[in-house]
């Protein structure tokens, strides 16, 4: 006779209303299944998205966050700041296949005993019928060598004449461009010869908060359409002062696609699993990705922290999967879409496809473009009464 498969719920539970919930269901002699390992947080706003990957990497079949109803919370605000961050973090979980089933949100005051028990029963039931979860195995026609990264050609001799007059004018200290195997660092007019408009991908705002950089005093950059959007966050994020670096466009705008995310998310959840497991697989944890991008100038990334490890540092699938989406959330209502991460891969992982998702869906439920204003409240920072939560029990 096999056994009844067990499965294992981890619940984040808010200290002021669902715990108190919790345990009034258990003083009332209410009965649920013992399936539930609760984890108390002060609030709701403090329950992390990392903590959710964090407890499936360790073993959990379905995770369960509860936090007080909108209006009720102790600290305010904390669960309508919550309830943003699970709209964003939800389409980033769709792109990657998660089987959403396995991740329950729920409101449940300190008088809700029953509500509890009931959501429990509910949730364990539901994944005693999805079975174990299981981290995908890469599909063996998965792995390859990458793609060979494009370069774009740009009119040099315009860059260079810009580059020049604001140089002899003392407009500029420095103007940062493309050369011919990389950025350069022209300071003097009689050698803007070396900006050749021939790059791979790369964007020159990550340059701007680079200590030698700052020490070289006022800066131009070369800017393609899409890059400028990063200077709009740095200043959003106080990184640069208003008006403190001038750029030389170059380049005609374009217009966004998302054709190869409709394409992505058109495959059934399984399938979109299985190939970010085998795009993951191909990640050696190199962080290439995160030291092109303007947007990742933490001192400390989570990546590098031991007490405690947040996400392994090592290339395991577990470790890769938690590294991408966390990289990818930190980007929301940030990333403007340049690519420097997608060009900066080796491998030739897809990074663009997460950061479109999140992307999207800052535009789409916000309104928001991250490019558009400095003085615009990023959305990740801030709620609204008329935040959708149908996801929400």
């Amino acid at each position: 006779m096999s056994e009844v498969f067990e499965p294992r719920i981890v619940a984040f539970v808010c200290n002021w209303c669902t715990y108190l919930g919790a345990d009034l269901a258990g003083t009332t002699r209410l009965e649920y299944p013992a399936n539930v390992r609760i984890v108390r947080l002060p609030c709701s706003g403090r329950i992390d998205f990392n903590l959710l990957i964090k407890a499936f990497e360790i073993g959990a079949d379905a995770v369960l966050v509860s936090g007080c109803h909108p209006g009720d919370c102790h600290y305010n605000t904390g669960n309508y700041h919550a309830r943003r961050r699970w709209m964003l973090f939800r389409p980033l979980l769709e792109v990657l296949g998660f089987d959403m089933r396995r991740l329950h949100f729920a409101w449940i005051s300190a008088a809700e005993s029953r509500k509890f028990q009931q959501t429990v029963k509910q949730v364990v039931e539901e994944t005693r019928q999805l079975g174990p979860y299981q981290y995908p195995a890469p599909p063996t026609d998965s792995y390859g060598a990458g793609r060979e990264p494009h370069k774009n050609h740009f009119d040099a001799a315009a860059a260079q004449q810009r580059a020049r007059e604001m140089l002899e004018a003392k407009e500029v200290d420095v103007v940062i461009g493309y050369g011919s195997s990389g950025p350069v660092f022209i300071r003097r007019p009689e050698d803007v010869d070396q900006i050749t408009c021939e790059e791979t991908g790369l964007n020159l705002a990550a340059y701007l908060g680079r200590k030698e950089v700052r020490a070289m005093g006022r800066a131009a950059i070369l800017t393609k359409p899409m890059d400028a959007g990063a200077l709009v966050v740095l200043e959003r994020e106080s990184q640069i002062e208003s008006g403190a670096v001038k750029t030389i466009p170059i380049g005609e705008p374009g217009k966004g696609d998302f054709s190869d995310l409709d394409a992505l998310l058109a495959l059934p959840p399984a399938e979109r699993m299985a190939w970010w497991a085998g795009e993951f697989a191909r990640c050696t944890r190199c962080y290439a990705c995160r030291q092109v991008c303007p947007m990742c100038y933490c001192e400390r990334c989570i990546a590098d922290k031991n007490r405690p490890v947040v996400i392994d540092t090592s290339p395991t699938p577990v470790g890769n999967f938690a590294w991408h989406v966390t990289r990818a959330f930190h980007l929301a209502g940030r990333c403007v879409g340049c690519g420097a991460c997608n060009h900066a891969c080796p491998v030739g992982i897809d990074l663009r496809l997460l950061n479109m998702a999140v992307h999207r869906a800052v535009a789409e439920q916000f309104d928001f473009n991250v490019g558009a204003d400095p003085k615009a409240e990023s959305p990740i920072g801030c709620w609204a009464p008329a935040d959708h939560e149908e996801f929400i029990r």
